[in-house]
């Protein structure tokens, strides 16, 4: 049956989308702060451009905005984002992710110390659902590691760069697996179950090497360092990732970690009740801005996708595409890109996540390994970009004892990753169906 109003593919129906992405980019690079403009306000400016440009009636265009922004996947994230959001905060609060740091750190000895900081931070980044959390906390340790010698620092923040990417890609309360798994429409077990195949031997060659590079390493540094942790406040984090992996569904997941961690605060006197409610309301507020931008993007989306745009990407990257290994590199590519252009895993997976999916439906890809391969194609990008945050912020950390070379190369996890990808990209994918 054929549509009563098709869309005609058009190339101006983008422009929307370029202001916004090219706005965020260009303040970002004329700060040199890719957070200096609040990505929601460049997503308005792009908005403000469709509702110029686009010849519907304002009243259609704004019920389009809305469709948009109420879609249901745009608001399952939103609320996802912001249980995450509160989980992370009731756990920072009770001292959990103190006692993950301290806990690692008790237990390795100075030849296992790269191999150590790398699984530290994966389990912390894992845990708490965000890079940038593992790096600003082990940041400072690894730099009084380094310090007392014997150590690559370059090695050290390396390891820390992996790990944090690794537990990043793979949490279930990260932006970019709530991104990628609304967007493909898929579980996030499921999704993770398919990324740790192509994630795990990549972390596994990873440790092999920096165990190796660890061998000659000698104890020159203090013995008689104290550290101080209660295993037991680390429960609620392992509670989260066994009820992920067992395909609990997600709402119920973050709200048994919330009550989970409330509990052993308010027994260990971190906190009041009162004063648990008002955290997991900070918890809200910090997801203030990732809960903005799918919101808007998802309204953007569809002004730019109701006038022909997205049908016209769509249209030149089906030239590209002549079998399923060829869609997957398609969408690899497609994140990857507009991940150089803007600096952001999370943003770059929502603005990719609907072309993505109808590539997917059309070449009877399978969801959870499309949600795998968008979202670690945006955090190795991510992870290389010199002007990423996770980079910047290590560099700082560093007070230029490293440049962006001696991290990079020394980032074994996402070179290692990239292969692994491809890899499972070219020998795990059905080569039955050929695109005619």
């Amino acid at each position: 049956m054929a549509k009563l109003n098709p869309i005609t593919p058009s190339f101006t129906a983008l422009i929307p989308l370029f202001v916004f992405v090219f706005t965020f980019l260009g303040v970002g690079l004329y700060q040199n702060d890719f957070y200096a403009l609040p990505a929601p306000i460049a997503v308005i400016l792009g908005i403000i451009v469709a509702f110029v440009m686009f010849k519907q009636s304002v009243n259609s265009k704004i019920q389009t905005l809305l469709k948009g922004c109420g879609d249901d996947k745009i608001l399952t994230m939103c609320l996802i984002y912001l249980l995450a959001g509160a989980f992370a905060a009731i756990t920072k609060a009770t001292g959990s992710v103190d006692a993950i740091v301290n806990l690692g750190l008790d237990f390795i000895a100075i030849e296992y110390i790269y191999f150590g900081v790398f699984i530290i931070a994966a389990f912390l980044s894992v845990s708490t659902g965000t890079s940038v959390g593992a790096i600003v906390t082990l940041a400072p340790i690894i730099m009084g590691i380094a310090d007392q010698g014997g150590t690559s620092l370059a090695v050290l923040c390396g390891a820390l760069l992996g790990g944090s990417m690794f537990g990043d890609n793979l949490s279930v309360i990260s932006d970019t697996t709530i991104a990628a798994t609304q967007s493909l429409d898929c579980k996030m077990s499921d999704k993770f179950k398919e990324n740790i195949k192509i994630a795990l031997p990549a972390a596994i060659i990873t440790s092999v090497i920096l165990m190796v590079q660890g061998f000659d390493l000698e104890t020159n540094t203090a013995e008689n360092v104290i550290y101080t942790y209660n295993i037991i406040k680390i429960l609620p984090y392992i509670l989260v990732i066994l009820l992920s992996v067992f395909g609990v569904n997600v709402f119920v997941t973050l709200l048994l970690g919330i009550i989970s961690a409330g509990i052993l605060g308010l027994f260990y006197g971190d906190f009041t009740l009162i004063e648990s409610t008002k955290i997991a309301y900070s918890g809200f507020t910090s997801m203030t801005e990732i809960f903005l931008l799918s919101l808007l993007t998802g309204g953007l989306a569809a002004l730019v996708e109701k006038n022909g745009g997205i049908d016209y990407v769509l249209n030149k990257i089906k030239t590209l595409i002549k079998s399923k290994k060829s869609a997957q590199f398609g969408i690899a590519g497609l994140v990857s890109t507009i991940n150089v252009a803007i600096a952001n895993n999370t943003v770059s997976i929502i603005i990719a996540g609907s072309i993505a999916k109808t590539i997917n439906d059309e070449y009877a890809l399978d969801n959870k390994k499309t949600a795998s391969i968008l979202d670690i194609f945006a955090c190795i990008t991510q992870g290389l970009l010199p002007y990423g945050a996770q980079v910047l912020m290590i560099l700082s950390f560093s007070q230029s004892k490293i440049n962006y070379i001696d991290l990079v190369q020394n980032t074994w996890y996402l070179l290692l990753l990239l292969v692994s990808t491809i890899l499972f990209i070219v020998f795990r994918t059905n080569k039955k169906q050929v695109i005619q």
